[in-house]
């Protein structure tokens, strides 16, 4: 009975996960113990049983948008963060610039926000209260990536596989970026800017 039980929920999990969205899977077992599966919780008692990543639908931003302006405007608190951490600021622009282009509005269709991207479980995790205001969002992104650099030996590659689809998906891949497209895509876009920008930003 046990065991069918389990086969159960695993099989509702690999639905789930069938989801375009690739939402976090929650579970909640009811006073009757009935197990519920679901990728939108509906209050406190469900439980996080899968995390997965925010990738698919990132956030492109506006045809006149003018990211150089922003660029410029951010600079100085990105290198201040990129100090305190001990990572270069030529990372972290090619990272927000991927991210964002420099919008602290910038929104998802997943729900991840800001300059960085973050979503509400990363931005609780590193203490950012508004993921909206620039610095902080900035200090968070920060912390989340020096936490990933120490989870996997400081490969950068892995590191920017599991900054856009989560830790627990390039785990699940052995250590390896994960065959999806868009991520392959991410971590070849942010490197490309981090040599750019180690050329033109001293």
């Amino acid at each position: 009975m046990l065991n069918t039980k389990f086969t159960i929920i695993f099989i509702a999990i690999l639905s789930l996960l069938s989801l375009p969205s690739h939402a976090d899977i929650y579970k909640y077992v009811d006073k009757h113990g009935r197990i519920i599966l679901t990728d939108k919780p509906r209050h406190s008692g469900y439980k996080r049983l899968v995390k997965t990543w925010k990738g698919w639908e990132e956030y492109i931003p506006p045809k006149n948008f003018n990211w150089q302006k922003n660029q410029k405007k951010y600079d100085a608190t990105i290198r201040s963060v990129a100090k305190i951490y001990k990572l270069p600021h030529t990372l972290l622009h090619a990272i927000i610039t991927a991210e964002s282009s420099y919008n602290p509005n910038a929104i998802s269709k997943a729900g991840a926000v800001g300059l960085m991207q973050l979503m509400p479980e990363t931005a609780k995790q590193f203490g950012v209260k508004n993921r909206k205001n620039p610095r902080e969002n900035i200090y968070g992104g920060t912390r989340y990536l020096r936490y990933l650099l120490k989870l996997f030996n400081n490969d950068l590659k892995l590191v920017l596989a599991a900054y856009n689809a989560g830790e627990g998906t390039v785990k699940r891949y052995g250590n390896k970026i994960p065959p999806y497209k868009e991520t392959q895509n991410y971590v070849k876009k942010v490197i490309k800017y981090y040599k750019k920008y180690k050329i033109s930003m001293s």
